[in-house]
């Protein structure tokens, strides 16, 4: 009887063993790991020992989730523009580049001149001259014909001048000499003149220039110019260029396009296909700002080496002309200045060099306006050019200039005078002579 209950507990062990063996082998099968060691069972043991928890067996942890490495974002592949497949543009101006055509041929050219400013057809400088109204002068004006060191004078009657007899004035001896008259009568081919007391001398009566320059109603689009000098363009700047088949007398007006530096010399496009030198060319930038100290946004400004007088008012261009201002030594000074005096007719004399060998005479000197001690504003009646350096100081301009200017200027306006080039001395020690014309 014992027997048989000890075989039927080694029955049922042995049963258990089985089922625990097929749980271990199922759960290998949902991914447990293996046991790294088999656990014996011992069989005929009257005692068998069953371990609960084989310690022979390791468990691996399950794998931590990780996040996927993330792709690298492709560089985007480098394309270049393609014009392939389409037509060239109609003739024309393209400023903004079409996406449907080449602005290539004749229309690469006709945008590359409207960029400059040429259009075709050309446009017309938009500017008027002052009124004619300006030009005549309540006074005539002789010059005294005298050799050097001979000294003229004014004599009590007409026969006391032609036979140089009895003289009631003297003229001091000097090179610049001029007198305003009321009467004029003639001796044969010589002329004498008689002044407002009477006086009589022998002088050669003189015209004045009508030479005028430019108002302007609305802001020039690009530079413009007078020519100086009696000039062919050429086709480009360059010496050796081809002429242009284009004669540019003194004083004709000219629009500026380009400018460039060549051989030298500033070259200055004034037409497709027309350039001129800067000698023979002064010209104006009417996009100037108010120099720092101008108050009242009315300045007048003086370019010494241009040779140019430009106004302006309310930040625009309102006249443009030539002028002539001082040569070397007699520089005009550069600098801002005021009008403090204004003189419808003024008599200027003096002398520069030592024993006044170079004593000048002017009277009746029109439309004058001092701001810079002796130097002054004023017509020239006694010069035929402007646009170069020719007075001992003043700015001088011409009649119709010095009038319209005389009329728009107020004492307290301002007198801006550059040299842009940095040629002319900024010393006051150049500047103290009290002299000028």
């Amino acid at each position: 009887m014992h027997f048989k209950q000890t075989r039927l507990l080694l029955g049922t062990l042995l049963a258990v063993t089985l089922l625990l063996n097929s749980s271990v082998v199922f759960a290998q099968s949902e991914g447990e790991p293996e046991p790294t060691q088999a656990v014996d069972q011992p069989v005929g043991e009257t005692e068998p020992v069953i371990s609960e928890t084989p310690t022979s067996v390791s468990v691996e942890p399950a794998p931590t989730e990780t996040q996927p490495t993330p792709e690298p974002t492709p560089a985007l592949p480098n394309y270049q523009e393609s014009y392939e497949g389409l037509p060239v543009c109609a003739p024309g101006v393209y400023l903004i580049a079409p996406t449907d055509c080449l602005p290539m041929g004749p229309s690469e050219t006709l945008t590359t001149w409207a960029r400059a400013g040429i259009q075709i057809p050309a446009q017309p400088l938009i500017a008027s001259h002052p009124d004619a109204s300006y030009l005549p002068v309540d006074r005539k004006y002789a010059k005294l014909n005298v050799a050097s060191g001979v000294q003229a004078a004014w004599y009590p009657s007409l026969d006391a001048a032609i036979v140089g007899w009895g003289a009631s004035n003297y003229v001091p001896i000097g090179t610049t000499l001029y007198v305003s008259y009321d009467s004029i009568t003639y001796n044969g081919n010589d002329a004498y003149v008689q002044n407002e007391y009477g006086e009589w001398i022998r002088a050669s009566p003189t015209n004045y220039s009508d030479f005028s320059g430019l108002l302007f109603d609305q802001q020039p689009e690009n530079d413009f110019g007078w020519i100086i000098d009696v000039v062919n363009p050429r086709k480009e700047p360059s010496y050796s260029a081809a002429v242009v088949n284009k004669e540019l007398v003194r004083n004709t007006v000219v629009q500026v396009y380009d400018q460039t530096e060549a051989e030298g010399t500033t070259w200055y496009m004034i037409g497709i296909g027309e350039w001129v030198e800067a000698r023979a060319l002064k010209v104006i930038d009417p996009n100037q700002t108010a120099p720092e100290g101008v108050d009242n946004n009315r300045w007048i400004y003086v370019d010494l080496y241009q040779q140019t007088l430009s106004v302006f008012e309310d930040n625009q261009l309102k006249f443009a002309t030539i002028i002539a201002t001082g040569y070397e030594p007699y520089y005009t000074q550069p600098g801002l200045f005021q009008i403090r005096e204004k003189k419808d007719f003024e008599t200027m004399t003096g002398a520069f060099a030592t024993g006044k060998t170079d004593y000048y005479l002017l009277e009746d000197v029109p439309w004058t306006m001092y701001y810079d001690g002796p130097r002054a504003l004023h017509g020239a009646y006694w010069r035929a050019l402007f646009g170069y350096e020719q007075s001992h100081g003043c700015v001088n301009l011409s009649i119709t200039d010095s009038h319209w200017l005389y009329e728009w200027a107020n004492v307290g306006d301002w007198v801006y005078v550059y040299d842009p080039s940095g040629d002319t001395p900024t010393d006051p020690s150049f500047y103290t002579v009290n002299a000028a014309f």
